[in-house]
């Protein structure tokens, strides 16, 4: 069996991921992060409210900057414990050529909570 056969997923699992589009509201520094990182409030509208994430993104995105800035997360992993903050979602990125986090999101603003499909 091929590497790609083996990381293929049927659509029901895609299905099962909820990733939806989310505001985010505060920013604060996590000085007890392992590595820098950000503590985010994110709104993801009336039906799921706001959720906290822990984020590496502090090479290129200023606490200001990201305030307002929406962002993909997914919703329904299970909370995490990262140092002494319960994560409540993961806000996704991808990385750029030296490794630190480019942010995911909609290129025009969408309703907060919106999934993806």
């Amino acid at each position: 069996m091929s590497q790609q056969e083996a990381d293929t997923i049927s659509w029901n699992d895609f299905e099962r991921v909820e990733l939806r589009v989310g505001t985010i509201v505060e920013v604060l520094e996590f000085p007890e992060a392992r590595r820098p990182a950000y503590k985010l409030q994110v709104d993801f509208g009336p039906e799921i409210g706001v959720r906290k994430s822990s984020a590496q993104i502090t090479d290129h995105y200023s606490r200001e900057e990201l305030v307002g800035r929406q962002v993909l997360a997914v919703t329904n992993f299970p909370p995490k414990q990262i140092g002494p903050m319960r994560s409540e979602c993961l806000v996704t990125g991808v990385p750029d050529r030296d490794g630190a986090v480019v942010l995911v999101s909609p290129d025009q603003p969408v309703e907060n909570g919106v999934r993806l499909f």
